[in-house]
């Protein structure tokens, strides 16, 4: 690479640009603050985890009720956007989740209901069943039933923060990957596959190639394949519909999960809840074989039959894990002016809108309103 001069004029560099870098880079655009973004690839794009046409939104969130709080508003930032882009990026079908009723997901949904004191109903087998004919759950199941839970259109929520954070002034670089950075006093130098820039801070949102940045950290990040699939239904299509089948997250193992969202006009998706194989972001293995289409069947023929038809598409993208499956959100351990944001752990695309915002406001203030010890950094450290 030949000599390129070092630009000295941003407040924020931010590295990877899928649905919490753009957000983020909106709401920093949004309260002037000079932005450059970066991502080695041109969003939004299907090359990491933020893509697939439709990703869940539901706020009675099993995983823990910290998070509750957060996807309101989450909810909140969803509706402003789609009334700044005037589209529409959240479609509402209410959610079903589907298992023993004291397993993690039901149990855990109910908790977080109960303690934010949320709208639901507990829902029978039977009562599942006449709600909702297309599932047939096991006769020991039971339903958590949200109706504020739906779909998130993930290509279109990218497009659009970055569309009006360029229109508030930021500039973003696309095809051009983050090879490195170092401390530059208070500030930061970045390096990249074009060129050196300087800012004051540095966020990075690189997703599942973060590890290649935090090599000075030693986090335990584990990054994971993940199949999505489409099928037109076997039977009875109208029982698809969005009116008629809601998203839903089923439990039929212990910790084993898949997950689905009705028919919006190219089949219903239908996806395994981690489980996929260990990963490497630049040899992403993009085929979907045979035995991955038999396992997702074998668990349609059992709970949703009629769903059991032609399969029509397929997709791959990646889960990055930490251990605990929570959220990291925290400044670098050694340089404060670095924040790291990998909320992902395959369930971060909801709350992108407001965590866009915590970080501005972390950028901004060095703090947040929201609590967000769950997603320290100390955590995940190895010695």
């Amino acid at each position: 690479m030949g000599s390129v001069a070092i630009n000295n004029s941003y407040d924020v560099i931010i590295a990877g640009l899928g649905a919490m870098g753009s957000a983020a880079a909106f709401h920093l655009a949004k309260r002037n603050k000079r932005v450059l973004g970066l991502d080695r690839f041109t969003p939004p794009h299907d090359f990491g985890s933020s893509h697939g046409q439709s990703r869940i939104i539901r706020e009675a969130y099993f995983e823990h009720p910290v998070y509750v709080p957060l996807v309101q508003r989450a909810y909140e930032l969803w509706a402003e956007l789609e009334k700044e882009s005037r589209q529409m990026f959240f479609q509402q079908t209410g959610g079903v989740m589907v298992g023993p009723p004291d397993g993690m997901l039901v149990s855990g949904a109910k908790l977080s209901a109960d303690i934010h004191h949320l709208p639901y109903e507990i829902l029978s087998t039977t009562e599942l069943r006449s709600r909702f004919p297309a599932f047939r759950p096991s006769v020991e199941m039971a339903g958590l039933w949200e109706p504020r839970a739906g779909i998130l259109f993930p290509e279109k929520c990218i497009a659009a923060h970055l569309g009006l954070a360029r229109r508030c002034g930021a500039e973003f670089h696309f095809d051009e990957a983050v090879t490195g950075w170092q401390s530059d006093g208070d500030g930061v130098l970045v390096t990249t596959s074009k060129g050196s820039y300087r800012a004051a801070r540095l966020l990075l949102t690189t997703g599942a190639w973060m590890s290649t940045l935090l090599r000075d950290v030693h986090i335990s990040f584990t990054v994971k394949r993940q199949v999505l699939l489409w099928f037109n239904p076997a039977a009875n299509r109208h029982d698809f519909s969005p009116e008629r089948f809601p998203i839903f997250i089923l439990e039929y193992g212990t910790d084993e999960h898949f997950y689905g969202f009705p028919d919006l006009g190219s089949g219903v998706k239908i996806a395994i809840h981690h489980q996929g194989e260990t990963a490497e972001p630049d040899n992403l293995r993009r085929e979907v074989d045979r035995e991955e289409v038999e396992k997702v069947r074998e668990l349609l023929r059992h709970f949703i039959p009629n769903a059991d038809g032609a399969l029509l598409s397929t997709a791959v993208c990646m889960y990055t894990n930490t251990p605990d499956f929570h959220f990291l959100i925290d400044a670098h351990p050694a340089y404060p002016q670095v924040l790291i944001a990998s909320p992902c752990s395959g369930h971060g695309f909801k709350f992108s809108s407001a965590i866009g915002e915590v970080l501005a406001d972390l950028i901004a203030t060095g703090k947040s309103s929201f609590d967000l010890s769950l997603f320290k950094i100390d955590r995940l450290a190895i010695d």
